[in-house]
Order: structure tokens, then sequence, then C-alpha cells
């Protein structure tokens, strides 16, 4: 009697259909949390994502996406992910500086990647996978890099070289090498996080900002900013990461249909950034509210000179080694790559 009782108590507490016999294990929960919005690409990324996994594994997993900073601000985010408050983040590749792998910063060295193949041939390679293995001593688990693109840069006054600078307060994530890098054109940097970049912009706290333009459209910068400089002078970039004890812990068979999902997100990321960004672009011209000046080769090589130091003064935090390779593997994109310890 005490056996049945204790069923039916089982039963109740199961849920309808479950009288019958054990239901099916409840869903692993996975809580993906990013600040940007749901139709800029790494949004639309993470909802690729959530479908993938959900079908993959059969319904074992469910994963909810909480865009927008809904949960955390950028600068609470990576704190969550360790604490196991969310399992899954996308953060910029800056984020990692603050945490103590100063290394993701080479990232954010202006003119670095000259192109998006030379990019690939830093993330897809030895370097890209040493650096996400830097991760795991900080209790997290690097699945992927995810684009956002080439910035451009804006403010209220024309920017068309290093001297339209002077003086503007320019937002930056926190990376000392941005930090260095806006200092280098006479501005005076700024950090903010992103939710915070359109009301501060709005209220004139800051004068311009650096950002992808699917970035600057989704989060409607382009409404308190009449001038945007096609300069693509830098990348953002994001790493998809787990919590590394939720992750061990998975079953073998689920983390390889999740490895499997993350896979075919991050090809379908890869495809929407750039056509986003340029989409965006045009987007923002279109309104006739924000002039977009593209620098002229010219301008653009005075933009490279005042720029260029930037990868001596920050040598020391980020490591020569690493920058020196960077710049060995960009310079030959063509020619297979070999691992190197830095």
């Amino acid at each position: 009697m005490r056996i049945k009782a204790m069923l039916a108590a089982l039963a109740v507490l199961m849920g309808p259909g479950a009288a019958g016999g054990v239901r099916a294990q409840a869903p692993i929960v996975i809580k993906f949390s990013h600040v940007v919005a749901p139709d800029a690409p790494k949004g639309q990324a993470a909802e690729r994502f959530r479908v993938l996994a959900e079908q993959l594994t059969h319904g074992r997993v469910r994963v909810e996406v909480y865009p927008n900073s809904q949960l955390y601000k950028d600068k609470e985010e990576l704190e969550a992910l360790q604490l196991g408050a969310v399992q899954m983040l996308a953060p910029s590749l800056a984020k990692f500086g603050p945490l103590g792998v100063k290394e993701f910063e080479a990232f954010d060295l202006p003119y670095i990647f000259p192109t998006k193949a030379a990019l690939y041939a830093v993330t897809e390679g030895p370097i890209g996978r040493n650096l996400l293995q830097k991760l795991e001593s900080k209790g997290i688990t690097g699945l992927a890099y995810w684009d956002n693109g080439f910035k451009v840069m804006s403010a209220n006054r024309p920017l068309h070289t290093p001297a339209d600078f002077h003086g503007l307060r320019m937002r930056i994530q926190g990376s000392k090498v941005l930090d260095v890098q806006m200092r280098a054109l006479g501005a005076i940097p700024q950090v903010l996080a992103f939710s915070e970049v359109y009301p501060a912009l709005r209220a004139h706290v800051v004068d311009g900002t650096e950002n992808p333009p699917s970035n600057m459209l989704t989060q409607r910068m382009n409404e308190v900013q009449k001038y945007v400089t096609v300069s693509n002078h830098g990348y953002l970039g994001y790493a998809v990461i787990v919590n590394k004890k939720f992750w061990d812990g998975l079953p073998r068979d689920i983390r390889e249909e999740l490895e499997q999902a993350m896979r075919e997100a991050t090809a379908f990321e890869k495809t929407i950034a750039q056509r986003d960004n340029d989409a965006a672009l045009e987007a923002i011209r279109k309104t006739g509210k924000t002039k977009v000046y593209t620098l002229t080769p010219q301008e653009q090589a005075e933009w490279r000179q005042a720029l260029l130091p930037v990868q001596k003064q920050v040598e020391g935090r980020i490591g020569k080694d690493l920058i020196d390779a960077i710049n060995q593997t960009t310079s030959r994109t063509a020619t297979p790559m070999t691992a190197k310890a830095w």
C-alpha cells in the first residue's frame, strides 16, 4: 500500500501521462544569453542553434535564448557563465582580456586582418584553437568563432582623417587595445556596456563609436549619429562558449549532437554576417539621416600609418610572438599553417 502511495505521489509530481509508468527524463536546459538584437547575425545564429540542437537531440535538450541583455549585460555575463547561472554565451572576443586571457585582444588590433580569408586562416587554424584552449583554466569551453564583421566609425562630425578624431569621446568595449587605438587617433576612449551605447549617444555622453553596420542599425545608433565612415579598420567577432563543468557532464552522445548543431549554426552565421552588414549599411544610407562615407585609398593609408604603432605598444600585453604569428599567417593564407607555441 505504501509503495502504491509513493508511485501515485510520483505520478502527480511528474505530471499528466506518468501514472502508467515512469515518464521520459526531462530535457536538459541550456540558457543561451547574448547582448545583441535577435535580428543581428549573432541573434539569428543563436536561434538557428536552438532549432538544430533541439532537432538533433530529439528533444532531449531545450535551448532558451535570451537576447538584448535580457539576463545580463556584457560585463556580467562571463561571471554568470562561470557560476553556472547560464550555460552558453557568445561574447565578443575583447571580453576575455579582463578575464585574464589577454591574448584574445589581438583580434582588436587595427588593420591586422586584411581580408576575411586571412581572418579565417587564424580562427580556423592552430592559432584559433590554441586561444580557445586557454579558456579551459577559467572554467570555460570554447566551441566556435562567430563573425560580426569589420567595423565602421561613427560620430556627429565627418571622420576622414585621424585629425578628425581629436578630442572626441569614443565609446569602446573594455579592451586595452581599443583604448590605445582611440588614443592613437587623438580620441578619448570611453568604456560602456553595449546596452548603454544608444542612450549615451543620444544624451551626448559620448560622441561616437565603432561597430559593424548590423550592430549599429539593429541598436538604432544611426538615429543619433550624423556620419558613418566605412573604414574597415577593425574586426568584431565572438566566441561561442559554454560552462566547462556543464559541458563535460553531458552524455557523450548529446555532446556530439550539440557539436554538430554548433558546426551547422556556425556555417550559417558566417554566410549571413557579411550579407547583413552590407544590407544594414545600405539601410542606414537610405534613411537620409546619416551620411555614409568610404575612405579613399589615400585616406585609409593615412589611418593605417596612424594606427600601426598600436601593435608595438601592446606587445607586452598580448605577446609579440602571438602578434608575429598572426601577421605571418595572414600574409600566407594560401599556404598550409603549422602550429606554434606562444
